[in-house]
C-alpha cells in the first residue's frame, strides 16, 4: 500500500469494497481467489487494498482488540505493541499533561497514551502517519492526537518542558533485517543523550534480546514485559519514569518483581531436587531475576548457572509455573527408559536448561509406549547433567 491507495480506500467508494472485502473472512492463503472475485467489480489496485486490510486485521486482532476498525501495513503490524503492552506502559505516563511518541508508526502507542492524555506522533514515514491518523480517527482519538512528519536525527521541540514526556521506538531493522544492537538502532539509542536535556522523563522501546551490557552507560530502569507467558519487549525507563533498576513485569496483570537493592545478597541455596519444581516466566530471566524470586518462594537452584528453581513446599506464584517432581537420576538414557516404561508413559514433554541433548532426537531414542503423559527435566545438578520426571499437569496459573 502507498499513501494515494490508503487515501482511495478511505474514501467512501474504498469503503465500501472494504466492507465487502471484510465481508468474506479472507485468510492470506485465499488471497488469490478474493483477489480475482473483487477485482471484476472494482479497481484492481482499490479490490488489492481492501483485501489486503481486510486480511491484516483478521490477522491483528491477537495484538488490537479494536482490530476490525483499524488500518495496518504487514511490517508495521509486526513491529507494533499489542496494545496490552501499550495500555500497560502508558499507564507510568499518568503524571504528565502531555506525550510525545517519537517513531511512532501506524499509532499503537500513540493511542494508548492519548487515552489519559493529549499526544502528539512523529515519524518520518508518510504512509505510516496517515495510518495512524486513520486509526485515531477510526478509534474516536482524533482530538487526543496530533501526528507530525519529521526526522528525529534533527528534530524535537527544543523548549523544556516538565510537564511533557516523550515515548521512543527506534525502529531496529536495517533493509529488511534485523538489527541487535543499541548503536545499530535508526536512530541509535544515543540519540536520547540530547533530548533529556530538555525532556528527562523519557522512556525507550528496545529489543528484548538486548545485550545488558550495552545499556550500562545509561542511568535508566530496564524493564522486560511478558504477556501470557511470552517474552515481548524491553524499555528503558529515564528521568522522572524511573522506579527501580530492574524490573520484571507479566501481563496481564499487570504483576511486577524488581531487583533488589544494590549490594544485597543474591545468592541462594542450592539443592537437589525437591517436591517442586519451578521454571520462571521469561520476564524474570531476562531481568535477573531468579534469586529474588527463589527467595519469595523460599526456593533453591539446583546449580548456580540452572535457572530452575526447587522447593519442598509449593507457593502459588504469577512468576513462574510449577509441577510436582515424582523422581530424578543421573542422566541415563536406559535407566529414563526403564522408568518411563515402568509408569506406561508413552507422551513426554521435554524442557531442557544447560544440557546440550535434542529433545526430538532423545523423544525418538526413547521409545515411548504407553497411554501416561510426563514432563521431563534435562538439567544440572551442582555442574552434573541430570533428569528429572515430573507429573504432566503444571500447578498454579
Amino acid at each position: 500500500m502507498n499513501p494515494e491507495a490508503l487515501h482511495q480506500l478511505l474514501a467512501p467508494s474504498g469503503q465500501e469494497v472494504l466492507a465487502e472485502a471484510m465481508s468474506r473472512s479472507p485468510r492470506r492463503e485465499d488471497f488469490l481467489r478474493h483477489f480475482t472475485a473483487l477485482s471484476r467489480k472494482y479497481p484492481a489496485e482499490l479490490a488489492r487494498s481492501a483485501l489486503e486490510t481486510a486480511i491484516l486485521r483478521r490477522e491483528a486482532v491477537r495484538k488490537f482488540p479494536q482490530a476490525q476498525k483499524m488500518y495496518f501495513t504487514r511490517e508495521a503490524l509486526e513491529q507494533a505493541t499489542g496494545a496490552d503492552v501499550a495500555a500497560y506502559r502508558a499507564e507510568r505516563y499518568q503524571p504528565f499533561r502531555y506525550a510525545i511518541d517519537l517513531g511512532c508508526s501506524i499509532g499503537g502507542d500513540t493511542l494508548a497514551l492519548a487515552q489519559h492524555r493529549p499526544t502528539l506522533g512523529v515519524d518520518l514515514d508518510p504512509l505510516r502517519l496517515l495510518l495512524a491518523k486513520a486509526n485515531a480517527q477510526a478509534l474516536g482519538l482524533v482530538d487526543q492526537t496530533g501526528f507530525v512528519q519529521a526526522d528525529l536525527y534533527a528534530w524535537l521541540p527544543a523548549r523544556a518542558s516538565a510537564d511533557t514526556a516523550l515515548f521512543f521506538d527506534p525502529a531496529r531493522r536495517s533493509h529488511d533485517k534485523r538489527v541487535f544492537h543499541v548503536w545499530d538502532y535508526q536512530p541509535p539509542l544515543e540519540v536520547v543523550n540530547r533530548w533529556r536535556a530538555n525532556f528527562p522523563a523519557l522512556g525507550v522501546k528496545i529489543s528484548p534480546g538486548v545485550d545488558l551490557q550495552e545499556l550500562q552507560h545509561y542511568d535508566a530502569e530496564v524493564e522486560f514485559i511478558s504477556s501470557a507467558g511470552e517474552l515481548k519487549e524491553a524499555v528503558l525507563w529515564f528521568g522522572p519514569l524511573k522506579t527501580a533498576t530492574r524490573r520484571a513485569t507479566l501481563l496481564p496483570g499487570p504483576y511486577t518483581l524488581i531487583a533488589e537493592a544494590p549490594g544485597a545478597v543474591e545468592k541462594i541455596p542450592l539443592s537437589e531436587p525437591l517436591r517442586y519444581i519451578y521454571e520462571p516466566d521469561p520476564a524474570i530471566l531476562r531481568a535477573g531475576l531468579v534469586r529474588p524470586l527463589g527467595r519469595q518462594l523460599n526456593a533453591a537452584q539446583l546449580d548456580e548457572d540452572i535457572a530452575y528453581l526447587t522447593a519442598a513446599q509449593y507457593q502459588p506464584t504469577p512468576f513462574a509455573r510449577a509441577w510436582e517432581v515424582e523422581t530424578w537420576l543421573p542422566f541415563n538414557l536406559k535407566h529414563l527408559r526403564d522408568i518411563l516404561r515402568q509408569r506406561k508413559v508413552g507422551r513426554v514433554t521435554v524442557k531442557k536448561r544447560g544440557s546440550p541433548l535434542e529433545p526430538q532426537a532423545l523423544v525418538r531414542d526413547l521409545r515411548l509406549k504407553g497411554d501416561q503423559e510426563r514432563v521431563i527435566f534435562l538439567t544440572h545438578f551442582l555442574g552434573k547433567p541430570i533428569v528429572i520426571l515430573a507429573a504432566a499437569r503444571r500447578l498454579g496459573k
